[in-house]
């Protein structure tokens, strides 16, 4: 990965990695809903300057992960994916308590994509090869 630091707060650091054309999202420290929810809202921020078809979502660096993927969450996918956004590669925090609730929201929404992982390097090879269907000559989905 070679990356460019787009933001970084103490919460969050949205780079764009710039070998695979990706926004890469590392999320730091502790969250609850309502921390999560404002780092989503920044990370539709910065996808709106940047837009990209694939974001590498990495929890790893959570400590203390107290809040899991919602309703609210899945509406928030979708306006991503209405942005454009067509794959996420989700690896999840250590002890991770809203695994199995997250896992089973996730299963059923199919635009964007979304993959979970347990470490970054699975979660990088899965996005790697994910590929966007040609709609023809020069147009893509």
């Amino acid at each position: 990965m070679l990356l460019r630091l787009i933001l970084e707060t103490p919460d969050l650091l949205i780079s764009h990695d710039t070998v695979n054309d990706w926004l890469y999202v590392s999320w730091q420290g502790s969250h609850n809903q309502e921390s999560a929810r404002a780092c989503c809202r920044q990370i539709q921020a910065v996808f709106q300057q940047y837009p990209t078809s694939k974001i590498l979502n990495d929890n790893s660096g959570v400590l203390n992960p107290n809040a899991q993927l919602t309703e609210w969450g899945l509406r928030w996918l979708q306006e991503l994916y209405a942005l454009g956004l067509r794959y996420m590669a989700w690896v999840y925090a250590p002890n991770y308590p809203g695994r199995s609730p997250s896992d089973a929201l996730v299963q059923y929404l199919d635009k964007p994509v979304v993959a979970t992982f347990d470490d970054l390097a699975t979660a990088h090879d899965w996005l790697q090869r994910q590929r966007l269907p040609s709609l023809g000559p020069g147009r893509w989905e």
